[in-house]
């Protein structure tokens, strides 16, 4: 008679976790490496080579989910907040950044046998659109530039509140 072995779980996903935790306890900043396909949700114009290496140290992140599936969290890439998905499988490594310790992983592949592994652990909601809005015609006539230093000003929109502006004082 020949017995089955159950099914095990990768360790990936706990040996990422303690990485992180050793980072964390030590003053360090994790860092890890992506293998870049379509299944990982991060900013394209970072990706070097089908890479792209993130702080995931909680100074970078906020949001952070390092679960058996997937790392979620949000972050700023050049001043913009934005939603980061990586299927645990994409990681190549994490490291802490000042010392370079750390550990590598083969990159699994995505294959027919298994597309739920790679699909969104929550629905991604699509992302907002921007429409014109057409001015009100304006009924008084355009004011005429002044001329001489008060020229310098940049004149106020019609209709625009009232609001703080800042004075250039010579």
């Amino acid at each position: 008679m020949v017995s089955q072995s159950p099914v095990v779980s990768s360790t990936r996903p706990y040996m990422v976790r303690a990485m992180y935790d050793w980072c964390v306890d030590n003053q360090l900043t994790p860092f890890i490496v992506v293998a870049v396909d379509a299944s990982v949700r991060v900013p394209t114009d970072f990706v070097r080579d089908g890479e792209i290496v993130l702080n995931i140290s909680m100074g970078a992140t906020s949001s952070l989910t390092l679960s058996n599936d997937y790392i979620d969290f949000k972050a700023r890439f050049g001043g913009v907040a934005r939603d980061i998905s990586v299927p645990m499988g994409r990681v190549s490594a994490i490291y802490a950044r000042e010392n370079g310790q750390g550990m590598t992983f083969p990159i699994e592949v995505v294959t027919a046998a298994k597309p739920e592994a790679f699909a969104p652990v929550h629905p991604v909601a699509p992302a907002p659109v921007l429409s014109g809005v057409q001015a009100k015609p304006s009924a008084t006539k355009p004011k005429r530039a002044p001329s001489g230093e008060s020229a310098r000003e940049d004149p106020k929109p019609p209709g625009s509140s009232p609001r703080p502006a800042l004075t250039r004082v010579k």
